[in-house]
This record gives structure tokens, sequence and C-alpha cells, in this order.
């Protein structure tokens, strides 16, 4: 639970109020300046210089107002010995003070707006110059309440009412420190300074809040402990003797072994020059010599906490990644390899037509009967040891495996990706299964047949299904290839005239006449043997 915000610093809602009107009065003076900046620029462009002795007079202006109001930041409010008359004074000539550049700012404006006219390639500056005196009036309008500011005491007076008094009692309930103890993240610190006092107070500071931390005297010295030790985080010194801060970072971020560890560079530079090129060079942070501790720790806790979270996410990819491989292997059993690619490409519909392949069936003869007298963990052990042998084989030749039923089985050849060998290939795979299942005979148990078709034409091959994948082929040369197998001897290989006529000059083939199959009438058919 928060505690209430009268529990903070009681001097800070006045600060709150403060620097909130503060911004309803800069801006406009950043405004004034940064609209005359553009004109200036654009009057250049345009060739318009007897313009410019006015906006240059106006810019000269802006300067001063700015100038003055930046030194009225958050000033320190009067004493008792300031009331009365010198106060009045005091007040008087500030109203003049700022009165003077905002009058001439508006003055010579309106010089500018009357001569424009006359050059009518500088109408297209009126948009801005409006826009430069709309704030200058309403500043001109404000001068009370920046007066104001300097009085001891004084609640400023909110620009927009109640939106501003919303505002502050947000931003204090936000401040509000919590009754629980502060979570602060710890780690192992490199502390990387020329000067032995900061390392020494640095380190300290470091060490009372739980962290681990190894100081080292350079830049050198740095890069040779990260070669064996591993950090969570880097404090480094920019102004360094042999090579300096910016150096080491640059060294750092180039290294991949070292780019993702958090950089805070603390350095008595406190030039806008020096911060950016930290920045740029991947610095994840810059604090001003001497360091506020408060704020040095808040630095910290922040990049040790993104650090932490940066692993986590680092974590999650890599495991969302191997839960991604593993989907993949398991695709890549079901699915031929260059499907599951289309499919991981986003193809939602895939349907080929192949003009040239080769189909095989295989069915084991009479297991039904045979599977009757086995035990279900027998009988499935024994057909995954034979459809296992036929994979293997598959995947040596090339051939791919379409799909089981049962004690069936059918491959093709020539698909996903075209071939000039499919019927070669295919013959291969046939023989190759002949011989796997007499070396499983031999391992004992009942003796099986097999019998097997081959036919090569044209086919229709896709993908069928959204929650249950199967890679399927269709058309004729599939229906003649499963009638062959039906019609075939046991462990034979019976193939169409089309499979004789490519494979003749390889193969040797046994004429067995004409046989009749469901759709197709009478149809020549060769048994296949080396």
């Amino acid at each position: 639970m928060n505690r209430s915000a009268a529990d903070l610093d009681p001097d800070l809602e006045r600060r709150a109020r403060l620097a909130l009107v503060w911004e309803d009065l800069v801006n406009p003076v950043r405004g004034i300046r940064g609209y005359q900046e553009i004109i200036l620029e654009e009057c250049r462009k345009l060739g318009v210089v007897d313009l410019l002795p006015f906006f240059e007079n106006v810019l000269k202006a802006a300067s001063t107002l700015s100038a003055l109001v930046d030194g009225l930041r958050d000033p320190a409010p009067k004493g008792a010995a300031a009331v009365g008359q010198a106060l009045a004074d005091e007040e008087s000539r500030l109203r003049h003070d700022l009165r003077t550049p905002l009058n001439a700012i508006i003055g010579y404006t309106e010089m500018a707006v009357e001569d424009i006219d006359e050059f009518p390639e500088a109408i297209e500056l009126l948009p801005d110059i409006a826009k430069l005196l709309h704030e200058a009036r309403h500043l001109l309008d404000s001068i009370d309440t920046i007066v104001d500011l300097t009085r001891d005491g004084s609640t400023p007076v909110p620009a927009h009412g109640g939106r501003d008094e919303a505002v502050v009692a947000e931003l204090l309930s936000t401040l509000a420190p919590s009754s629980q103890a502060d979570v602060r993240e710890v780690g192992r610190v490199l502390v990387v300074d020329d000067n032995e006092s900061n390392r020494d107070l640095l380190a300290r500071r470091l060490r009372q809040d739980g962290h681990d931390v190894v100081s080292v005297t350079s830049g050198i010295e740095a890069l040779e402990i990260l070669q064996g030790e591993a950090f969570d985080l880097i404090l480094l010194d920019l102004l360094m003797p042999g090579m300096n801060g910016l150096d080491v970072l640059l060294r750092l971020k180039a290294d991949e072994r070292w780019y993702q560890i958090p950089v805070i560079v603390v350095s008595g530079l406190n030039e806008t020059g020096a911060v950016l090129k930290c920045i740029e060079a991947g610095a994840d942070d810059y604090l001003p010599k001497p360091c506020d501790l408060v704020l040095l720790r808040a630095r910290i806790n922040a990049c040790l906490e993104r650090k932490r979270w940066r692993e986590r996410e680092r974590a999650y990819l890599a495991e969302i990644s191997e839960e991604k491989a593993k989907s993949d292997r398991l695709l890549r059993n079901i699915l031929p390899a260059a499907i599951v690619e289309r499919l991981n490409d986003g193809e939602t519909i895939i349907a080929d037509r192949f003009e040239a392949v080769s189909i095989l069936f295989a069915d084991i003869v009479g297991f039904t009967p045979v599977a009757a007298s086995m035990t279900p963990a027998h009988l499935v052990n024994r057909l995954d040891r034979i459809f296992s042998d036929f994979d293997l084989l598959a995947t040596q030749l090339g051939v791919e495996k379409i799909k089981t039923i049962g004690d069936a089985y059918m491959a093709a050849a020539g698909l996903p990706e075209p071939r000039h060998d499919h019927a070669e290939a295919m013959a291969e795979f046939a023989l190759g299964i002949l011989e796997a299942l007499q070396r499983l005979n031999v391992d004992g148990g009942p003796e099986l047949k097999i019998r097997i078709g081959i036919h090569s034409g044209p086919v229709v091959a896709g993908v069928i299904g959204r929650r249950k994948f199967i890679y399927d082929v269709w058309g004729d040369t599939v229906n003649v290839a499963s009638r062959l197998e039906a019609n075939g001897l046991p462990d034979r290989i019976q193939v169409s005239p089309q499979v004789r006529d490519a494979l003749a000059h390889r193969f040797s083939f046994e004429e067995r006449g004409f046989i009749t199959l469901k759709g197709k009438g009478r149809t020549a058919a060769f048994l296949l043997s080396r």
C-alpha cells in the first residue's frame, strides 16, 4: 500500500506545481526562438535578403528573452527581508526586463509583415510568422505569472485549472514511497576507472547494495579481464590514459561476446557531444561525476532489470526455436521436406501435377489370419520392424513414403521433387523390400510374403487436412498400381508395360500375359527381377 502524498517532502507539491507552470511558460519561449530560426533559414533559401534585418533582430531579442527566463527557473524564494518596497521594485524591474524583448519581438515581426507584400516569394513564411506572434503575445499576457514564481511560499497559478491539479495529484500519488522494501536487482559489476579514490568509493557503495564488484584501473585491463570472466554490468570512466572509455565502449559493442553487457558511462565530462557519442556507441546510460548515489542506484537497477528481461527473452526465444524444431522434425516424419518448407512459408493450399511419377503398392499376403494369432504388442512390433526397414530403404533411395493402410504400404518416386530416374529408383526400392522381408523372416515368427505392384504415369499430389495433415496422391496411375498389386503374386513385383519399357535396359522381365484389372479391362503385365 502506498503512503499518502502528505508523507512526501512537504516542499515537493510546491516544486511539482512550479515545474508544471514553468512548462506552460517556457514552451512559448522555446517556440518563439524555434520558429524564428526556421523563418531565417527560409528567408535565406528564398533569397529575401531585405527581410533578414527584421528577423535577425527578432532572433536577438528571442535569445535575450530565453536567457532571462532560464535564469528564473526554480528561483530561491525571497525571504522576509525582501518584503515591502524592495520586493515591489524588484518585481517592477523584472516585468520591464521581460516586456522589453517581447515587445521587440512583436514589433520587428509586425514590421516585417508590413513589408512582406513586396516579396511574393516570401508569402509562404506567413503561417510560421503567425505562430511566432501568437506565442509572443501569449507570453506577454503571462508576465505576472512569471514574476509570481519568485515570491516566498507562493503557490503557482495553474494555467489550465483543474487539469493541472489532476496532473500534480497523480504525480504525487505515483511518487509516494511504498511501505514494502524496494526490490533491487543485484549482479556482478565491473568498475573501470583510473582514479583510485573513485574506484574505491564506487566499489564500496555497490558492495553495500549487495553487488559483487571487480575494479580495474584501465580500459586495457578491463578487456583482459572480460576474456575470462562474466559481468552483468560495466561502469566505465570516459577520461582514462592509454585507452579512453569511448574506445573501450566501441570494442565492447563490436564483440559478440560482450555487446549485450549493459554499460553506464560515468564521467566528469558533461558535454552534450560526449554524451551523444557514448549513447550512439551503445552506452545504456551516462552519468556525470560526482555521481548522485540515489540516481546511480536507480540507473544500475534499471540496467540490470533490462538485462534480466533480455536474458529471459533469449531463453524464451530459444525455447520457442527448440519447439519449432521439434514441430518441424515431426512434420518431416509425416510430410516430405519440400512440403514442410512450403507450409512454413505460408502456403495454405498445396496441390501439384506431376507428369512422370512411379507409384508402388505393397501388401503382406495373408496377414489377417497371421495377425489373429499374435498378441497386440507382438503384432504392432512386427509391423513396426517391417515398415521401419521399408522407411529406411526409401530414405536411402530418395523414394517418398506416402502412407500405410493396415498391412499395406504405398510409396512414390518423382515427387515432390521431379526426377528422371523415378522408375529405376522405384524398381530398386521394390527389390529392396523383398530382401528386407526375407531377412525379417529369418529372425523367427510366422513367415510372411508380400505382393508388389508398380505403375508409372501422371498424378496429382497435395496436402489435405487442417489439424492432421497427410500428403496424398491421386489419379489413374495410382489406381493401376494398386490393382497390379492386388492381382500380383506373392514375393513378386508386378509392373505395367510403361514400367517395363522404361527399365528394359537394366532389369529382367518375365511376361505374365494379360490380366484383367478393374476399370481397365485386359492389360499386359510383367514380373520384374534383377
